[in-house]
């Protein structure tokens, strides 16, 4: 029996089930950061004392700061994600990129954007 080399598309379809749905959530955590960021510049009640204002700006900062970095990290995991979908369409989904064999389903399952499975993951880093 030869090895197999594409996963099936009856498996394809329960991989594109698991994307859409991590990319629903994605997409929704993205827009809430979003939101959350632009009102970070607004003027609310709460800013009219200077005191208060004077203790806020410096931990505002951070929290935008780190909001962003949030906000970049989710926008490349959408981008993962979608790129995923293109290989789904594309019947190359699940395939290691370094050597051309099956990405574990377990592996999939958890992180669906993957193209190197563990091994080639530590190899890589090596």
């Amino acid at each position: 029996m030869s090895e197999k080399v594409r996963y099936s598309d009856e498996e394809l379809e329960e991989f594109k089930g698991i994307i859409n749905e991590k990319l629903a959530t994605a997409r929704h955590d993205y827009n809430q950061m979003m939101r959350q960021l632009m009102n970070a510049d607004g003027n609310d009640v709460d800013d009219t004392s200077p005191t208060y204002k004077i203790l806020e700006e410096g931990s505002a900062t951070q929290t935008k700061e780190e909001l962003m970095l949030q906000v970049s990290r989710m926008q490349k995991f959408i981008q993962g994600l979608e790129a995923a979908l293109v290989r789904i369409q594309n019947k190359t989904y699940g395939i290691d990129r370094m050597t051309g064999e099956l990405i574990p389903k377990e592996r999939l399952r958890i992180v669906p954007h993957a193209t190197l499975s563990v091994q080639s993951k530590e190899a890589r880093k090596h």
